[in-house]
Parts: C-alpha cells; sequence; structure tokens
C-alpha cells in the first residue's frame, strides 16, 4: 500500500462504497489508489409478506447504520482516527424489484424484491409488446403486474425506483439511477444512454386510460458513471450516521445495482470482455459490440455502469449438486476417521478430477437442483448417469460434476454465437474458482476462450461502487476525463495479479463431446427424473 492510510482517511481523500446485497450490507472505505483501508457488514434477510419477498424501509435504514457504524469501529481500531468526510460516496444493491412511492414520497406497497415470480403474465404481455425480452424480476414488469391485477395503489404511483435508488434518494433527495441498474426496471438504449423511447411511447399507449400517469415522469433519471449524482444532505448524513460525526456535502456517484459493480469488480465492462460469476447459480456477463438483433428469451438484456450493451446468461444451477458429492466424501472421512478438512477435500478430489478423460469417459451429471430454462428443463431433474461401457472412475465423475456446472451457460453461449457475440476473455470469480486452475481450466475449455481468475476483486460489488464513487471524484477535479474502461485498466487494475489459462484443444474436443452427450439425453433426463419422484 503506497498511500498513507491515515493520512488519506483524515484529508477525506477516500471513497466509500455499500451494497446492499440479499442477505449482507457491506461497507467498504478505499484510498486514493483503490486498496481496501477497511470494510463494515451487516447481516439481513428478506421474509415473506403478503406472499411475496420483501425488506422493510427500516431494516434498510438499520442495516446501514449498523454496516457504517461497524466500519468506522474498524477504522479507528486499525488508524486511530475517525472519518469524518469523504471524498465520494456510492450505494449499489441487488437489482430489479419494485419501490413504488406516491406523490407525498409515502411508500405505496412492501419492497417487492428481484426474487419474487408473480409477474409472468406481466412479463410475457411485454416481452410480446416490446419485442425485447423483459424478464419475470424486472421492475416495469412489476409495475405492469400491479396494473394488470388492479392493485389499489397502481393508479397513485408518482415514483418508482430500486433499492439503491431509494437509499441514494433519501442521502440527496435526487430521483436519479446509474444506468446499469436502470437496464433492470425498463430497456435502455446505449445510444442515447438512456429508456428506449419507442418503448416508453409503446407501453404509455396500451395502458392509457388505465392509469393516470406517463411512464416516463415516475422513472429514476438515468446517470452515467462520473456523472454528477448529488451529494449528501444533512438529513442524507444524520441516516447514515445517527452521532452526528459524518458532515455533509460529499459527493455521490450514481446508484447502481450488483451486475454492474460486479463487472467493475472484475474489470470486465469493455466490448468483447465479459465475467462470470459461479455460486449457486451462475452468471455470465458478455460486454457486446452492438445489442442483439433477435428476441432470444434466454438472454437478459442489460449495460455497465457507462451504457454498453450487456447479454446476461443466467443458469439457475452452479455448484450445489457438486456441494453435496464433497459432502458425501467428508461424511466418509469421519466414518474412516480421517482428519481431513472440508477445503482440502475439494482441493483433492477437483485436482483429481484433472486426471480424468477429457470428456468424462462416457460418465454424465446433470446438477439440474432447480429448474433450468437455458435447456427446457422446467422442474428439478438432478440425475448422475453413465453407459455401459463408461469408464466409471472417480476422476471422471468429479470431472463430469464440473463440465455440467458450465453446460446450461455454454448452450446460452452458443445463442450469442449465433448473433455473432464473440469475447475475447472471461473474469471468472466464485467459491467454484478457490481451488486454483481446476474449474478455471474446465470453463477455459467449454467456452474455448482464455478465462482469468485473481484477488483483484477485492471486497466485491461493494469495492466496485466504492471504486465507481472514487472515478466521480477524480472526473470532478480533472481536465481530462478518462473513459471508465481506460480508468479501470490503468489506475485500478495495472498490475493486478491475475492466473489466465488458455483453453487445450484435447479439452475443447472433450468438452464438445461431452456437451453432445449432454444435449442428446436431455429428453430421457426428464423421464428419469419423473420415474424417481414416484
Amino acid at each position: 500500500m503506497s498511500t498513507d492510510p491515515r493520512a488519506a482517511i483524515a484529508a477525506a481523500d477516500t471513497a466509500l462504497g455499500i451494497e446492499f446485497g440479499s442477505t449482507r450490507i457491506k461497507a467498504v472505505l478505499i484510498g486514493p489508489d483503490h486498496e481496501v483501508l477497511a470494510t463494515g457488514g451487516h447481516g439481513w434477510e428478506n421474509h415473506l409478506e403478503g406472499g411475496l419477498w420483501s425488506y422493510r424501509l427500516d431494516e434498510v435504514v438499520a442495516g446501514l447504520q449498523s454496516a457504517y457504524a461497524s466500519l468506522v469501529a474498524e477504522v479507528r481500531e486499525r488508524y486511530d482516527v475517525t472519518p469524518t468526510s469523504y471524498g465520494s460516496i456510492g450505494i449499489s444493491a441487488m437489482m430489479h424489484g419494485y419501490l413504488a412511492f406516491d406523490a407525498d414520497d409515502n411508500l405505496l406497497a412492501p419492497f417487492r424484491t428481484w426474487r419474487n415470480t408473480n409477474t409472468g403474465r406481466a412479463a410475457d404481455e411485454l416481452t410480446r409488446l416490446f419485442g425485447f425480452n423483459i424478464p419475470l424480476r424486472w421492475s416495469i414488469a412489476h409495475l405492469h403486474q400491479a396494473v394488470l391485477d388492479s392493485e389499489e395503489h397502481a393508479p397513485r404511483v408518482a415514483r418508482l425506483t430500486t433499492l439503491a435508488g431509494w437509499v441514494h434518494h433519501q442521502l440527496t433527495g435526487r430521483h436519479v439511477l446509474g444506468v446499469g441498474d436502470a437496464s433492470g426496471m425498463f430497456p435502455i438504449d446505449s445510444t442515447t444512454g438512456t429508456y428506449v423511447e419507442f418503448y416508453l411511447d409503446q407501453y404509455e399507449a396500451m395502458v392509457e386510460g388505465l392509469v393516470p400517469w406517463r411512464l416516463r415522469d415516475i422513472l429514476p433519471t438515468v446517470l452515467s458513471a462520473g456523472e454528477d449524482a448529488g451529494i449528501l444532505t444533512p438529513e442524507g448524513a444524520a441516516l447514515i450516521d445517527p452521532t452526528g460525526t459524518l458532515r455533509p456535502g460529499i459527493a455521490l456517484c450514481p446508484p447502481e445495482g450488483d451486475a454492474g459493480t460486479g463487472m467493475i469488480a472484475t474489470n470486465a465492462i469493455a466490448q468483447r470482455t465479459g465475467n462470470i460469476s459461479c455460486g449457486t447459480s451462475v452468471f455470465l456477463m458478455a460486454v457486446l459490440e452492438r445489442s442483439l438483433a433477435q428476441l432470444h428469451t434466454e438472454i437478459d438484456m442489460v449495460t455497465t455502469p457507462d451504457g454498453s450493451p450487456v447479454a446476461m446468461v443466467h443458469s439457475n444451477n452452479g455448484a450445489s449438486e457438486i456441494d453435496a458429492w464433497v459432502g458425501w466424501f467428508a461424511d466418509f472421512a469421519r466414518l474412516v476417521g480421517a482428519d481431513v478438512s472440508v477445503p482440502a477435500i475439494y482441493d483433492a478430489l477437483y485436482n483429481h478430477a484433472l486426471t480424468g478423460e477429457s470428456d468424462a469417459g462416457g460418465v454424465m451429471a446433470y446438477n439440474t437442483l432447480s429448474a433450468e430454462p437455458l435447456v427446457g428443463q422446467a422442474a428439478a431433474q438432478p440425475v448422475f448417469t453413465h453407459t455401459a461401457d463408461a469408464r466409471v472412475s472417480l476422476a471422471n465423475a468429479v470431472r463430469a460434476q464440473l463440465m455440467s456446472i458450465f453446460a446450461a451457460v455454454r448452450i446460452g453461449v452458443d445463442i450469442l454465437g449465433g448473433e455473432g457475440v464473440h469475447l475475447d476473455s472471461l473474469f471468472a470469480h466464485g467459491g467454484l474458482f478457490k481451488t486454483p486452475g481446476v474449474a478455471q481450466q474446465i470453463l477455459a475449455d467449454s467456452l474455448n476462450i482464455p478465462v482469468s481468475v485473481g484477488d483483484t476483486a477485492g471486497e466485491g460489488g461493494a469495492w466496485g461502487i466504492a471504486v465507481l464513487a472514487r472515478y466521480r471524484a477524480v472526473l470532478a477535479g480533472a481536465e481530462a476525463t478518462p473513459a471508465l474502461p481506460e480508468y479501470l485498466s490503468e489506475r485500478v487494475f495495472a498490475g493486478a495479479s491475475v492466473s489466465t489459462l488458455e483453453s487445450t484443444p484435447e479439452g475443447v474436443a472433450g468438452y464438445e463431446r461431452f456437451l453432445d452427450a449432454y444435449r442428446a439425453a436431455l429428453p430421457g433426463v426428464e423421464v428419469i427424473a419423473r420415474g424417481a419422484a414416484r
């Protein structure tokens, strides 16, 4: 760390990022070199309210204050200084959902999160209307469903926003949203940097007579990364820090969604780059050179924080199935009295998988513990099987599980390939990649592109929004204004430690054989699953 942290904090030469995740609110403080100086956090959980997943706004405020207080406590402990100001602040949160307010700023319905799936009729109707994929979780789907259901509050909506947008409004008084987060509310035109005008016209014509408002009047103003998104008001400062220590007047960057901050944290916002996150589910984000020519219901279209079009391939299923297998091996280790940790079991099994055959030797796994639209599975249908002449070794069994994790994503990437989309590089992150060089290599072979893994993601999305806050401060004081991709490459990630693996001819050919067999057996998987259910 080249900068004196204490001096930077005392001089407010810092950026504060706060991200509201699904299970944790995290605060990250970075210095002028973008290194993490301190962190804070607060755990929380959504709950059902009226049959829909929600968080109460008082929980949002309490979590904000708790995460901030724990960050300040760590700053005091580590540096013996109490921060009273920052160079800039950024707010990010889980994307999508529904936060609707009336003209007096009263919440009209409990916050409806991205997790809710009651919007099927609305999403289908809007997708047909626009000729553009509108997923269930998008804000416009939630709004239109309320209109279709003739909910009492629907005609009274005066302001619609996301969780990040609401917190930002409380801090600054401004009804704005970063373009990446806005792209999960309503389709964005990447040439204009705001909502697609023609779609606004279409929607307003469709609901004319049903509601008194115009959609364009209730949506947040769209801002790109680095633009002026307001300053911290005295009321906002008191909301973050009820002790009164935090001073107002701090610049805020546009509030963003977690997809956008993940792109920042992995330096994956330039065209022909992408990132993939592998956890319970798998998200692959591909930054496009142009928008897709055709509608693909398997692909979500969003944008980077600076407005470039992004195709999102989302697989419902990630590492849960192989995690269960590792659990069985952990149980076996205990049964035989072996003193071995679970992380060591992961490392041993994953590394052993690389000794297996490139196509898993006739062993096949379908890790679909949840429904998987990308492969046409409407229900959970996990299956482990093999041909009669398969080499059913431990290495092939584990390798098949790892290869299966990427099968649905690969099918989604093939859809993009049909549109002429190509990626030069992919940054991978998530627990699946903790064992060096294993899942990373299989992923590179499955997509036939270089895959990088590194420690540059820092504290994840919270670090990503802190970087965007710093970018806002830099632009405000700079005569030359570097574009965001250059800023990240030249100032944030320059010299970062990154490991990159190339695909191998044998691995690519093996994965193609595996995928051919995977696709061919899909109809039988449903039959097997139905029989097992009886």
